[in-house]
């Protein structure tokens, strides 16, 4: 029993000091690690969420969009996460039922608050911005105007969502966001790379919008907007036509073969064959024409079709004017336009129509789309319908013109060459977001909408490299006692030698 207790005496692992060395030792050893894993864990990412519905003349459609909280050059970085085209017209058409035009818009908000998770919902701003539609309504119709918005804003208050207005924007406005986008999603602006120009095409108005080395603002003020985004200014030329959107452009062309009040009219830019009875009050009932009805005209025309690519761009033509230009250089009536610079992303009606048409190809020479072209219009009609059993009558009849109409606006309106035509690319979609102006829209709202505080380590640097620093030296420390027992051992060698 003595010689037991003489080998726990003798043995250094059973001293109360060894003990306590140890505990603390891998408490310090716990500590450190424990410190490590949580300064250097990955921070939860913070999004915001922001709802833009784009109510154009002939459709809704609404689009969320996402970016992370914590900014980018001042700059949000904006994604588009979901988009919910809305059944039926453009609000404008519910002038004399105003609250149909709320109500129209239940079903995609719906889905959006399915979509944004609920506890982002009561930050999220929703903005409906109206286009040229509700911009010719107001023109016509200032009441009626303001009871189709009063519905919507009653309509769109009734969600959890931060409801930051309705109203219409400016043409100006539209064309420039539209620019935005575009060069956003291309990555130009964070990169500082040259710019592409946009070219949008609605129902009722097209907007082009670019930056020139040649235009500093002065000759035509009003056509120039200012931007700063990620650090970076960017005069822009830019200018909407209202009007000239393609389905106004339609009654444009038929509001000059109308001009005598005739009981038939025979149009090149239709199809062989194609025949319809039309309604000139209903022709006429758009601010773009209805100064041109003329007097004693018939209740309807017969619309017949003639398929003639050649004198349909002559019919076209007319709705121009290319005569009146008190600057150096024009686009068409009267408007001042610098000279074209860079390439182009032409989207909407643009893409759309040019896709069915299968024209979006621009290294094709410009010759050879104006001869598939000519080909599809001299199509009859029959056949037309025929290969596009599922496609809307009232579209399908108008595809000759829009064609024809984008090719003249394009050469003529905005002096695209046959050189130039290939820096044009039709695009619906970058990176997955659609192209439009609601992007660049909620891209410079974003600026506007401060941003959260970021989430931080636990830690400031200075405090973790200090407390790590302690534990490590105490560590060491405590490493150097442990080896304390073996300290008599090496000095008695060392008298020994």
């Amino acid at each position: 029993m003595s010689a037991q207790r003489e080998m726990k005496e003798k043995n250094p692992w059973h001293t109360p000091v060894t003990i306590i060395i140890t505990v603390i030792g891998v408490i310090a050893i716990v500590a450190l690690v424990t410190v490590a894993v949580v300064q250097n864990r990955p921070l939860p990412q913070k999004y915001k969420y922001g709802i833009v519905l784009d109510a154009g003349s002939s459709h809704t459609a609404l689009y969320i969009y996402e970016w992370p909280a914590e900014k980018d050059n001042n700059t949000g970085r904006v994604e588009q996460k979901h988009s919910c085209k809305v059944d039926g017209p453009g609000i404008s058409s519910y002038a004399s039922a105003p609250l149909k035009a709320g109500q129209s818009l239940r079903e995609c908000m719906q889905k959006a608050e399915k979509w944004v998770p609920s506890k982002r919902h009561h930050e999220t701003p929703l903005y409906l911005g109206a286009t040229a539609g509700m911009r010719l309504l107001n023109m016509v119709d200032s009441v009626a105007s303001e009871d189709v918005f009063q519905a919507v804003k009653e309509a769109l208050q009734k969600f959890p969502f931060s409801y930051q207005g309705a109203r219409i924007l400016s043409g100006q406005e539209e064309g420039a966001f539209g620019w935005v986008t575009v060069n956003y999603l291309d990555e130009r602006l964070k990169q500082g790379l040259e710019t592409t120009g946009a070219l949008d095409l609605g129902g009722a108005s097209t907007q082009i919008s670019f930056v020139s080395d040649n235009y500093d603002g002065s000759e035509s003020p009003n056509n120039s907007v200012n931007f700063r985004l990620y650090g970076n200014d960017y005069n822009l030329y830019t200018h909407s036509f209202l009007c000239y959107g393609k389905d106004q452009a339609h009654r444009l062309k038929l509001a000059h073969q109308t001009q005598s009040g005739p009981n038939a009219v025979a149009d090149p830019c239709s199809h062989p064959g194609y025949n319809a009875t039309k309604k000139y009050s209903v022709l006429y009932d758009s601010p773009c024409v209805s100064d041109r009805k003329p007097q004693g005209a018939p209740a309807t025309f017969h619309h017949t079709g003639t398929g003639n690519l050649q004198q349909c761009q002559e019919v076209v033509r007319n709705v121009f004017n290319f005569t009146d230009c008190k600057y150096s250089h024009c686009s068409f009536n009267g408007v001042f336009q610098p000279i074209l610079q860079g390439g182009f992303g032409a989207f909407s009606a643009y893409y759309f129509v040019m896709d069915f048409l299968n024209l979006t190809d621009t290294t094709v020479p410009l010759e050879a789309v104006k001869e598939q072209l000519k080909a599809y219009c001299a199509t009859p009609w029959d056949q037309i319908v025929q290969q596009h059993p599922k496609a809307k009558l009232k579209y399908l009849a108008e595809y000759c013109f829009s064609g024809t109409y984008i090719l003249s606006l394009l050469t003529e309106g905005y002096n695209f060459t046959s050189v130039t035509y290939s820096d044009i690319k039709f695009i619906e979609k970058i990176k997955g977001s659609d192209a439009g102006w609601t992007l660049g829209y909620m891209l410079n709202l974003t600026n506007m909408i401060p941003a959260e505080a970021p989430d931080f380590p636990p830690l400031p640097h200075a405090g973790y490299v200090s407390i790590v620093t302690i534990i490590a030296v105490l560590i060491f420390i405590l490493f150097l006692f442990s080896l304390r027992p073996l300290w008599p051992r090496c000095s008695k060698q060392q008298q020994i030698v």
